[in-house]
């Protein structure tokens, strides 16, 4: 028999009202679904739980590691190292709950599209071994429609994220705090757009102690603010900020820094300040480029060697720690223009500190310095120098060749510190000096030639010299008292002198005559 022609099939036949409402009912459920969680959010998702698993063993391990006191029984101890085990793990799994449902919602969708898929290729006749009756176009195209919802879910999504992130940088007018798993999609949008900087001060949850590993994805931001949120620890995946210049971790509760943190190498501004560091890692000294650092309000006792690695610092605020000495090398740090130490227990002041030479400020207020070092004179550069509230014995000669000194406060040593400089009027720039509270009863000669002072305090020190009533007149009254002091005292001294000469003169004679 010959082969039945193409004309001669059977023509199409239309589909049935059953399959009809079979394919529409399918479309119905689809479209009756809720947005699908996007990819950022998905992977936002994984990165908290990640992150929160990673922690939760850190802290399991730390427990575990405690030994128990020697007059406590160790089985009351183990039943505490269990209830802390149980409380992280009740805290892990409370933050997980987002993550984890919205993972579990993600696998639900996925059987969604793959049945939705698989109904499409049936729909189409992709799969069918038999024909199957000419279906309506706009049946077909049930497919494409799906695929265009899901991208406008993605869209609509990722503006949202957009959003939040635009809200986040300008300060938003909003005081909602973000939990670890926004925070995860923050950085995930972040990360996606390319953006360079990213500010979340005092944005994320009191209880969010740690950031999601995926921080490490921000490989194109250069600026980061993190500061006056609450965080204890930074990941080791911190080291793929390699763009990060700025970074500001202000007033959180960090204890330390992760080894990895040396190389943020193109780092140039640094705010550490109000935190609970005890020590940097020894990488530190890799941040070369680093031009302002503040380690103020902190526990530091020590800083590392390492810090004279930091050739291109200027600005350095170590203010109220336990600072009880400076590292040699800080003389290293040859770019240094600002060195503020107030508030430690500093006893002195290395030698090597005569090498910075660009040194503009110099601030030692509250300390326990009972001498500066006579190196102190090469700073040539000096224009403030605050060594008040020490234990200051004495200010070295050497400080007089500092002649750019503009501000000096010497006051509040107390019984310590009782006199000046002798050669102080080489400080012909200076225009303000303080000696309040210490036991200096006379001004040197050469006070009279310090012509810019315009401001000296000297409340309750017992000055003689000049009398204590004329401070109160202004710094310049004491400038003109002492000169006109040394005037006077110089013209009694010549004819002292003459008269002295003439009767030595007659009495040699006088005598040389007896003989």
């Amino acid at each position: 028999m010959a082969p039945m022609l193409e004309s001669e099939k059977d023509p199409p036949q239309p589909p049935s009202r059953a399959f009809l409402d079979t394919v529409e009912e399918i479309t119905t459920i689809y479209r009756s679904l809720p947005p699908r969680p996007s990819i950022e959010e998905v992977e936002a998702a994984t990165s908290t739980v990640d992150t929160l698993n990673n922690d939760e063993q850190t802290k399991l391990h730390e427990i575990s590691k405690q030994k128990p006191p020697h007059d406590v029984p160790e089985d009351l101890f183990s039943v505490l190292q269990q209830l802390k085990k149980t409380m992280v793990l009740f805290h892990t799994h409370q933050h997980r709950r987002e993550a984890l449902q919205l993972l579990e919602l993600e696998k639900m969708f996925q059987t969604f599209a793959d049945l939705i898929q698989r109904a499409s290729e049936l729909v189409s006749g992709d799969t069918q071994k038999q024909s199957l009756p000419t279906i309506p176009e706009e049946l077909v195209v049930i497919t494409d429609q799906s695929e265009t919802l899901v991208k406008e879910e993605e869209e609509s999504q990722k503006n949202d994220s957009q959003v939040i992130q635009r809200s986040l940088s300008t300060g938003g007018g909003s005081t909602e705090k973000l939990s670890l798993m926004k925070v995860a999609t923050v950085i995930e949008s972040c990360a996606g757009s390319g953006a360079t900087t990213l500010e979340l001060r005092g944005k994320l949850e009191d209880q969010m102690e740690w950031l999601p590993v995926s921080i490490g994805k921000l490989s194109g931001v250069t600026e980061m603010d993190l500061s006056e949120n609450r965080i204890m620890a930074l990941p080791t995946t911190i080291v793929g900020l390699k763009a990060l210049t700025k970074l500001d971790l202000h007033s959180n509760q960090l204890i330390n820094l992760p080894h990895s943190f040396g190389e943020l190498v193109n780092l140039v501004d640094l705010d550490l300040h109000a935190n609970r560091l005890k020590s940097l890692p020894a990488t530190f000294g890799n941040l070369t480029n680093l031009i302002d650092l503040d380690l103020s309000s902190n526990g530091f006792t020590n800083l590392p060697e390492t810090i004279g690695n930091l050739s291109s610092l200027k600005r350095l605020n170590a203010e109220t720690n336990e600072l009880e000495e400076l590292p040699h090398t800080i003389g290293n740090c040859s770019s240094l223009s600002a060195l503020k130490l107030d508030f430690n227990q500093l006893k002195g002041l290395p030698e090597a500190i005569g090498k910075l030479e660009w040194l503009e400020v110099l601030t030692l207020h509250y300390n326990r310095v009972k001498r500066l070092p006579s190196t102190v004179g090469n700073l040539r550069n000096l224009k403030e120098l605050d060594v008040s509230f020490n234990e200051l014995e004495f200010v070295p000669e050497n400080l007089c060749f500092a002649t750019n000194l503009k501000k000096l406060n010497l006051g509040k040593n107390f019984a310590d510190l009782r006199a000046l400089p002798t050669s102080i009027g080489n400080l012909e720039m200076l225009e303000e000096l303080d000696i309040s509270d210490d036991q200096i009863k006379s001004l040197p000669e050469s006070f009279r030639f310090l012509s810019k002072l315009r401001v000296f305090r000297a409340d309750e020190t017992p000055l003689e010299v000049p009398p204590r009533e004329l401070v109160k007149l202004g710094a310049q009254e004491v400038v003109h008292y002492m000169a006109d002091f040394v005037t006077k005292r110089d013209a009694r001294i010549v004819p002292s002198k003459k008269k002295k000469g003439f009767w030595s003169w007659f009495c040699s004679i006088f005598c040389s005559k007896l003989e």
